[in-house]
């Protein structure tokens, strides 16, 4: 099949979005399909370039920074972005071949208006991979209320389930958080986060904690976007508490609104053993993780949809154990509990957290096999074939 890949996310950006896109290009070339990505590309020289790459052909689009900007300017340029995309894929050179299906991510929600252009241009069908639910979560969290702008937004959201023939969400629990009626959700399906992409050779980390304070201490990591929907502040609190243990150290990794936030709280109280690092390219992150013990998975309590965040697959991969601090429902807790690959809680509470930290660190100690048990989750829930193979199949029904 000849497959157009949709996302406003991809390499060189780092975000768990464009590292998942990437990775679905290159699984789907593998298995043989002709895959060609478009993707919109701020501060462009040009209004588009087209480059072929190992997995296909890239299309980078001139189009609104929508990045680690205010809300306002972010609505507008993420509603411009599609019918920019669209004007620059008529002029390219791929536009003059059929597609057979079309697959985009969401977040961003507005991309109905190109799916739908395309799908009439060369009468395709296409597949949604839905990550989050926008802007349910943002009201959740309080970002957001229920005036014009979040019915302004639910009606993008379901222009875009429209143009979708099929929906693969992230986990069970979201089945049920769909809105639109039964013809939206008679469209749903399961459809895990998988790990895939091209075999990497483990690249020197620019991170080398052996040259830091914390050398010789159990690491917590955290490497990702440090955001609202995050709400990492028990993780400072728990360094906190921790902070008289001269065996354990706290690293995070990434950049977001949070940020700075996170970093003012811990030099205000003085906490020796937590660092902060800026982003740092996919390929290091193995290297990172190798230097580690705990991987850290937070997401805010108020959420009411559910989330299986990128980094949470990037620890299984490496097989650290998780330390989770996540919403009531989540799906991450069952599976967290099932495959014993670390400990979760669901509510505000420190001491909870602390209790969970104490006994995964007791764990390492006692020389848990974490390690065997990340292993065979992801085989067996996050194999990037499994995924292939259902997106296929919802592409040609």
């Amino acid at each position: 099949m000849r497959i157009l890949l949709v996302s406003d996310a991809f390499p060189p950006l780092r975000t768990s979005a464009a590292v998942l896109m990437f990775d679905l290009a290159w699984e789907l070339s593998r298995h043989g399909h002709e895959v060609v990505v478009i993707t919109p590309t701020p501060n462009l020289g040009q209004s588009y370039i087209e480059s072929v790459e190992d997995f296909g052909t890239l299309l980078s689009v001139r189009a609104p920074n929508t990045k680690d900007i205010g809300y306002f300017r972010r609505t507008v340029g993420e509603f411009l972005q599609p019918f920019i995309m669209f004007s620059a894929f008529k002029s390219s050179s791929v536009s003059k071949f059929p597609l057979d299906g079309i697959v985009w991510y969401s977040p961003s929600i507005f991309f109905g208006p190109l799916i739908k252009r395309l799908k009439a241009r060369y009468r395709c069908t296409s597949y949604l991979v839905l990550r989050d639910l926008f802007p349910d979560w943002a009201v959740d969290l309080g970002v957001l209320n229920k005036g014009l702008a979040y019915r302004f937004l639910k009606l993008i959201e379901h222009n875009q389930y429209d143009a979708a023939d099929k929906i693969g969400v992230q986990c069970p629990a979201n089945m049920d958080l769909i809105t639109g009626g039964a013809q939206i959700r008679s469209k749903c399906e399961v459809l895990w986060t998988w790990l895939g992409g091209p075999p990497q050779s483990v690249r020197k980390c620019s991170i080398q904690v052996a040259e830091t304070q914390l050398r010789g201490r159990t690491i917590f990591v955290y490497a990702g976007n440090m955001g609202v929907a995050q709400g990492m502040d028990m993780f400072i609190e728990l360094a906190t508490c921790l902070l008289a243990r001269q065996d354990v150290g706290f690293i995070f990794v990434g950049r977001g609104s949070d940020a700075q936030h996170l970093r003012a709280v811990a030099s205000k109280y003085g906490l020796n053993n937590v660092m902060f690092f800026d982003e740092i390219d996919p390929s290091e992150i193995p290297g990172l993780y190798a230097q580690c013990h705990i991987g850290l998975v937070a997401l805010d309590p108020r959420h009411k949809t559910h989330n299986i965040p990128g980094k949470f697959l990037s620890y299984m991969k490496a097989g650290l154990p998780v330390l989770a601090s996540v919403n009531p429902g989540n799906d991450l807790i069952e599976l967290i509990q099932a495959y014993q690959v670390g400990y979760v809680c669901t509510e505000s509470s420190i001491e909870l957290m602390l209790e969970n930290a104490l006994l995964l660190l007791s764990g390492l100690d006692q020389k848990e096999n974490y390690a065997v048990r990340c292993g065979t989750m992801t085989d067996k829930l996050f194999s990037p074939d499994v995924a292939i193979d259902q997106i296929i199949t919802g592409l040609k029904e």
